[in-house]
Protein backbone atom coordinates (compact mmCIF):
# COMPACT_ATOMS: atom_id res chain seq x y z
CA UNK A 1 0.00 0.00 0.00
CA UNK A 2 1.55 3.53 -1.01
CA UNK A 3 1.56 6.55 1.54
CA UNK A 4 0.34 8.95 0.34
CA UNK A 5 0.97 12.13 2.55
CA UNK A 6 -2.06 14.72 2.96
CA UNK A 7 -2.79 17.82 5.78
CA UNK A 8 -5.37 18.16 8.19
CA UNK A 9 -5.88 20.77 10.65
CA UNK A 10 -6.82 19.63 13.91
CA UNK A 11 -8.44 22.20 16.12
CA UNK A 12 -8.42 21.91 19.83
CA UNK A 13 -10.52 24.40 21.95
CA UNK A 14 -12.47 24.88 25.54
CA UNK A 15 -15.98 24.33 25.50
CA UNK A 16 -17.01 26.80 27.93
CA UNK A 17 -20.35 24.99 28.63
CA UNK A 18 -18.61 21.96 29.29
CA UNK A 19 -15.11 23.05 30.62
CA UNK A 20 -13.90 20.18 28.82
CA UNK A 21 -11.06 21.15 26.16
CA UNK A 22 -12.59 19.21 22.89
CA UNK A 23 -10.60 18.73 19.22
CA UNK A 24 -12.02 18.61 16.07
CA UNK A 25 -9.94 17.57 12.71
CA UNK A 26 -10.53 19.42 9.39
CA UNK A 27 -9.06 18.94 5.52
CA UNK A 28 -9.76 22.83 4.86
CA UNK A 29 -7.74 25.14 7.08
CA UNK A 30 -10.10 27.87 5.72
CA UNK A 31 -12.82 25.73 7.77
CA UNK A 32 -10.69 24.67 10.68
CA UNK A 33 -9.94 28.68 11.67
CA UNK A 34 -12.99 29.58 10.80
CA UNK A 35 -14.10 26.87 13.12
CA UNK A 36 -11.28 28.45 15.83
CA UNK A 37 -12.27 31.50 15.46
CA UNK A 38 -16.39 30.72 16.54
CA UNK A 39 -15.07 28.99 19.64
CA UNK A 40 -14.04 32.20 21.01
CA UNK A 41 -17.28 33.99 22.06
CA UNK A 42 -15.93 33.71 25.62
CA UNK A 43 -13.86 35.79 27.07
CA UNK A 44 -12.20 32.29 28.75
CA UNK A 45 -12.13 30.45 25.69
CA UNK A 46 -8.99 29.86 23.67
CA UNK A 47 -8.28 27.58 20.40
CA UNK A 48 -5.62 26.02 18.51
CA UNK A 49 -5.16 25.21 14.98
CA UNK A 50 -2.87 22.51 14.64
CA UNK A 51 -1.55 21.44 10.73
CA UNK A 52 -0.95 17.60 11.02
CA UNK A 53 1.07 15.36 8.48
CA UNK A 54 -1.63 12.35 7.65
CA UNK A 55 -0.97 9.52 5.59
CA UNK A 56 -3.75 7.57 3.25
CA UNK A 57 -2.91 4.33 5.56
CA UNK A 58 -3.60 6.18 9.08
CA UNK A 59 -7.15 7.94 7.14
CA UNK A 60 -8.56 4.60 6.38
CA UNK A 61 -7.64 2.82 9.76
CA UNK A 62 -9.10 5.86 11.22
CA UNK A 63 -12.68 4.94 8.97
CA UNK A 64 -11.93 0.97 9.81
Amino acid sequence: MENIQATEFHVTYLDTLSGRVECEAFNDQTAAERFANAQLADEEAWAVVDAVLATQERAQQLVA
